[in-house]
This record gives structure tokens, C-alpha cells and sequence, in this order.
């Protein structure tokens, strides 16, 4: 396993690895109209692009194979976070969030916050992330849930 920074060339396979992960998912949790719709913002929505470009990540290879990234954008939030269906629940999700957790703390930040699925708010919660609210939103007509979420990272002497 690697673990390193993301540069601009990785763009594409993190696109794989999005598609991957949201097309892997167990369909009594997400239909395979929501699979669709959320899917193919890796190709449709600017903000994706941005946050690779303009963000800090991680990826995790394997024989040099990029399986699993995650990204902050801005700074306090983060933006994206997946894992090819293969390798999900062997921990590089946990691995990915403590270094992503690390980072922030370097430079001085009090706090993150996402807007985690479904799936991966247990994650989330796992590693002492607070839920804020569940909110819905409609990603290209279709209905979603996810939760609103933060943790306090720095610790107030």
C-alpha cells in the first residue's frame, strides 16, 4: 500500500474511482437511478474538477493502482472521499481520514466539517465526527440524503 499526495495527473483514475465506488453500491441503500445521477458528476460538475485542482488530498494505490482518495476543499471541508467497492471496509478510509485530520491540524485548523452518504457517515461517526443534521438534496433531479457533519480537531488548552 501508498499513501501520497494527489497531484493534477491523477485526475482521471480518481474519476474511475469515483465511478467505481458510487456504481458498487448496495442498491437496497442507493437506487440505480441515484447511482447514475451521482455518478456522473465526475464528468458534469465543475466543482469536482475544482477540488482536485485547487484541493489537498491523499490517494492509496496498490501495485500502482490508485483504490481509494480523499480531498479537502476548501480547507475546513472535505470535498471528496471514496474507495473503489473492492477495497472498501479494509480500513484505508480510516487511514485516509486520520491523515487528511493530521494535515488540518498542522496548519492550525480548529475544525472540519463534509456532507457524508449514506454509507459513509458510519465511517465518519467511527472516527468521533459529529452529526450536525441529515439534509436531502437533488443531484441532477433525483433526490438524495446525507448528513451535515463536523469534528473539533484542535484541542482547546
Amino acid at each position: 500500500m501508498n499513501l501520497r499526495q494527489i497531484t493534477i495527473k491523477d485526475q482521471l483514475e480518481l474519476k474511475k474511482v469515483y465511478f467505481d465506488s458510487i456504481q458498487s453500491l448496495d442498491e437496497k441503500i442507493y437506487s440505480q437511478d441515484q447511482k447514475r445521477a451521482w455518478s456522473t458528476q465526475a464528468w458534469h460538475n465543475q466543482n469536482f474538477d475544482k477540488s482536485i485542482i485547487e484541493g489537498k488530498g491523499w490517494l492509496i494505490s496498490k501495485q500502482g493502482i490508485i483504490i481509494a482518495f480523499a480531498i479537502r476543499y476548501p480547507t475546513n471541508r472535505i470535498a471528496l472521499f471514496y474507495c473503489k467497492g473492492k477495497f472498501q471496509r479494509k480500513g484505508y478510509g480510516s487511514k485516509l481520514l486520520n491523515k487528511l485530520e493530521d494535515e488540518a491540524k498542522k496548519e492550525g485548523l480548529d475544525s472540519l466539517y463534509t456532507e457524508a452518504s449514506l454509507i459513509s457517515y458510519e465511517l465518519f461517526l467511527k472516527n468521533e465526527w459529529k452529526i450536525i443534521r441529515k439534509e436531502k438534496v437533488i443531484i441532477n433531479n433525483i433526490y438524495f440524503e446525507r448528513y451535515k457533519m463536523t469534528k473539533i480537531i484542535k484541542l482547546i488548552n
